[in-house]
């Protein structure tokens, strides 16, 4: 593996032997660079704006600043995948709002580890292939804003990353931390939370209508009423969905004032 192609990775603890421990894991895998140690979250985030890393492996407790305000801080969709390692088990809820790709508990064993790093080589090397995908995408159209919402998804696929049609998608449910894709009677699931995927898509087409989905507004075929002001939309493969009375309004205005 060439060095261009290896993950540029910043380790972040506070304590000394905890870095040293990182590190040594960390230089056994050949598709693993640390470019940058730090003891403070001060010099985790200057190193991570410095480096522009594609992984990070932070303590929650540093001096200075927190290691989940620093996740918190990331921003853009070329941020670093995040994976805690801590001896704190009660922010990993905090942490996986803050999008972490895992939350490692010290003590921790080799295998656990070895998960954790397989699970953000993963997550690093979708973000390759969905900027690919954009990169792709943008061909042809040069004058188009960088914001623009993507018309592919990049999601892994077995072990290969499949680009999913945005325009085929039916809806997409909350599962866990993930957001599970629904398409053309498959789905896939994509290390992403839903908030963060709704905001990355075309608020034209897709609509959230509860807490726990979205739903491609094209798919649906008919609104029935159901209880407590609810109602369900079904889709045009037969797919039932509750529409929550709070999101009732902003479907019905997608749809064309049906409320």
């Amino acid at each position: 593996m060439t060095a261009a192609s290896r993950l540029r990775t910043v380790i972040a603890d506070d304590e000394a032997p905890a870095r040293a421990t990182l590190r040594l894991l960390l230089d056994a895998d050949p598709e693993i660079e640390v470019v940058a140690e730090c003891r403070t979250g001060p010099e985790a985030a200057a190193a991570i704006r410095r480096e522009a890393p594609d992984l990070v492996l932070l303590d929650v407790q540093m001096p200075g600043a927190t290691g989940l305000e620093v996740a918190e801080a990331l921003r853009g969709p070329d941020r670093p995948r995040v994976v805690f390692v801590t001896a704190h088990a009660e922010h990993a809820l905090r942490a996986f709002d803050a999008e972490a790709v895992d939350y490692l508990l010290k003590p921790f064993d080799d295998e656990r580890f070895a998960r954790a790093l397989q699970r953000a080589k993963t997550a690093v090397r979708e973000r390759q292939a969905l900027g690919l995908a954009r990169q792709l995408g943008s061909l042809g159209a040069p004058d188009a804003p960088a914001t623009a919402p993507p018309e592919r998804i990049a999601v892994r696929d077995g072990g290969a990353v499949h680009l999913v049609e945005v325009g085929a998608i039916d809806w997409i449910g909350a599962q866990d931390y993930y957001a599970e894709i629904h398409a053309g009677g498959r789905s896939w699931l994509l290390r992403e939370s839903l908030r963060s995927l709704e905001a990355r898509l075309d608020p034209r087409r897709f609509a959230r209508i509860h807490r726990a989905s979205i739903v491609n507004v094209g798919r649906v075929r008919t609104l029935e009423p159901a209880t407590h002001g609810d109602w369900t939309a079904v889709l045009h493969d037969g797919a039932r969905l509750r529409v929550s009375r709070s999101h009732r309004h902003g479907l019905g205005a997608l749809l064309g004032g049906a409320r």
